[in-house]
């Protein structure tokens, strides 16, 4: 079963999406023949980098509301991952565009580390509070997962994996993504959101039975292994 998860490194429901997801493949018997294929989203993809502005900053002045006003805005998506397992400060997170944080997913794809570069980019924007458009914090949170130094530096510094950033994009455009977290399951079924885990774990195992279903109805003509044909 392959899953495909649009996701935004800025997007705190995308975090708490992600580790509930997780509760509920843990709890799944077929966990280990799931694929997690991670897609690119960019919610707002003309965000100017600030490393001088907190989100509690930028989301007064962009909403035009007091400080107490956003912190209560920000409480309810804390008191969620809290209850998730995750501890997220997102007043102190960095103002920073996501499009090189995706390009390094992009990357880290294509050797097998995609899970695990989302969640240590996760961390460092939302429990870290740094920047996650520094080429600096990238390369420190790359090489911690185990990806190669120069290759990292070459990727950074080039415009290598722009192109896979804006193809998942375009994807999600031609489906009708409107936000994320969202979730695609043998492009049958979609969960939009950070839904309860049993949401996850009902899907994934219907995704499973209707998978079976259908390989056992399509039965021809065969060979069995006693050698009988018919």
């Amino acid at each position: 079963m392959k899953v495909s998860i649009w996701s935004d490194v800025r997007c705190p429901f995308c975090y708490i999406g992600k580790k509930k997801f997780e509760d509920a493949l843990e709890k799944f018997s077929n966990k280990d023949k799931v694929e997690i294929v991670w897609k690119s989203f960019q919610l707002d993809p003309s965000l100017k980098t600030d490393p001088h502005t907190s989100m509690l900053e930028y989301f007064v002045k962009a909403k035009g509301v007091s400080e107490e006003q956003a912190l209560q805005m920000f409480s309810g998506a804390t008191k969620m991952a809290e209850e998730a397992g995750i501890s997220m400060n997102i007043q102190k997170g960095i103002l920073a565009n996501s499009f090189n944080a995706h390009r390094l997913i992009q990357f880290a794809k294509t050797r097998d580390l995609g899970n695990e570069i989302k969640e240590a980019l996760f961390k460092v924007h939302f429990e870290e509070g740094k920047n996650i458009d520094d080429i600096s914090v990238l390369s420190e949170v790359a090489t911690s997962i185990g990806l190669d130094a120069e290759e990292v530096k070459q990727v950074l510094n080039s415009d290598a994996y722009a192109y896979e950033v804006k193809q998942d994009e375009m994807e999600a455009r031609n489906i009708g993504v409107r936000g994320v977290p969202f979730f695609v399951f043998d492009d049958k079924y979609a969960i939009s959101g950070a839904q309860p885990v049993e949401a996850f774990l009902q899907t994934l195992e219907t995704v499973w039975e209707e998978n079976k279903s259908e390989l056992k109805s399509s039965e021809g003509d065969s060979c069995s292994s006693e050698g009988n044909c018919d």
